[in-house]
């Protein structure tokens, strides 16, 4: 069984790109995947799980919650980013938090040039143009409120997938990690052969990389894993000499905390909200009508923030109090922070995400609707995952697909046996009619 996400097609006839595989020589098909998934993507069929790539939006919260490891992100090797004659490392301010406080910012970015980067640009430094800009965007808009910031991925698809109603409500920016690239690519070095490298703490961007969101071609040569690089960037920061290297600000580094971005408006009528399922909540109620006199949403899938992120290495929580003594002793940098001449508006709408329409013929799929709802009914409502779907209505859903039966439900199962059983008794009981005296 291949590890990649199954399913349909993108938007443009494109297979779907995801970051989160599966490695199914670790899956022993515990199903503990299945209840964890945002998007019910999830399914464990014949003792493995399997990802649908039409609902999986990348959030990574398999790969935190797989007990076995079973769950992965694809991410780039240091050395495909070395192949390039000239090298920018962009880092997550969420690195940062990876290493004790009384390790300076300026170390942390010496030890990326240690492992041979040609230069690096903080995209905490990228995220102060991001702030500004939404401040204006607030300002300005007279969209629907709360505006709710795009800077996650994963919010942006599970706003594609679960709550299309609310894709107006989406800030219409670039990312802090795009703009950075930008900032490299056309600002810094114009018209040069470079690559640049996002450090990254989440699976979601190095998808976001490769099939972008809001914007049609991304400026990021590629993502690599926080994970997969600290081991020789943490002995690379024990080298590093103290040269001035950060410009960052608190607030610019601050956008890896939870409410960091809020923070950084300054604005009251803001809500933050981090962890998949708390967003799932609050967006539930946004989407039922609540939350109408807040300006503004920041969302983040990951608990604690991008600290949080799968591909970390530190506990969420350690990392966002190491962060927090950091930024309680940083200075401001006095020069200004770089300009970006170009627009950070996205240049491509976002569209709602199909997930897995039941058939592109409307009656057909009113049919299935129907036979669904009724399957459903019948089932004991436990939502217990043990048949291998997340839920006893996604489990209803299997089976109008065909891609289930009913009695992988355990309840079913028995029902199904108790009523054999006693077919059998009674035909134990019966003679044939010559021996029959009554």
């Amino acid at each position: 069984m291949s590890g990649l996400p199954e399913g349909g097609l993108a938007e443009g006839g494109l297979p779907y790109f995801h970051s989160v595989t599966l490695d199914p020589d670790k899956c022993v098909g515990c199903t503990t995947c299945i209840k964890k998934c945002p998007t019910e993507a999830i399914r464990v069929r014949k003792g493995k799980a399997r990802i649908i790539a039409e609902r999986c939006i990348d959030c990574g919260e398999c790969i935190r919650t797989c007990p076995h490891g079973a769950k992965k992100a694809l991410s780039d090797s240091l050395s495909r980013a070395l192949s390039f004659r000239y090298k920018v490392a962009i880092p997550a301010p969420s690195l940062y938090s990876q290493f004790d406080d009384a390790i300076s910012l300026d170390r942390i970015l010496g030890g990326l040039l240690g492992l041979g980067f040609d230069e690096v640009y903080e995209v905490a430094e990228a995220a102060d143009l991001v702030t500004a800009a939404t401040k204006r965007l607030i300002a300005e808009s007279e969209g629907p409120r709360p505006i709710i910031s795009t800077a996650c991925p994963a919010l942006v698809k599970i706003v594609q997938v679960r709550f299309p109603s609310l894709i107006p409500h989406l800030a219409p920016l670039l990312p802090p990690m795009e703009v950075a690239a930008r900032i490299v690519k056309e600002v810094l070095h114009p018209g040069e052969e470079i690559g640049v490298f996002f450090v990254s703490p989440c699976a979601g961007k190095v998808t976001a990389v490769r099939s972008p969101l809001g914007y049609q071609k991304s400026a990021v040569d590629g993502v690599i894993g926080i994970k997969d690089i600290y081991l020789p960037l943490r002995a690379a920061v024990a080298k590093a000499p103290e040269s001035r290297l950060s410009r960052a600000t608190r607030a610019g580094i601050r956008w890896a905390e939870p409410e960091g971005e809020t923070r950084a408006l300054g604005l009251g009528k803001t809500v933050a909200v981090d962890g998949i399922a708390n967003v799932i909540g609050v967006l539930e109620a946004l989407e039922n009508g609540k939350l109408k006199d807040v300006d503004y949403l920041e969302a983040l899938a990951c608990p604690a923030g991008c600290m949080g992120g799968p591909l970390t290495v530190e506990n969420p929580y350690i990392a966002r109090g190491k962060l927090s003594q950091r930024v309680a002793g940083l200075q401001d940098p006095t020069d200004a922070t770089r300009p970006y001449p170009g627009s950070l508006d996205w240049d491509a709408p976002i569209k709602p995400r199909p997930s897995r329409l039941l058939d592109g013929d409307m009656l057909k799929a009113m049919i299935m609707l129907e036979e669904m709802e009724h399957r459903t009914s019948l089932l004991p409502g436990l939502d217990c995952g043990a048949c291998g779907s997340p839920t006893c209505q996604s489990l209803a859903e299997d089976v109008v697909r065909g891609t289930a039966v009913e009695t992988d439900c355990i309840f079913k199962l028995r029902e199904t046996v108790r009523v054999l059983a006693g077919q059998l008794l009674a035909l134990e009981e019966l003679k044939p009619p010559g021996l029959d005296k009554d």
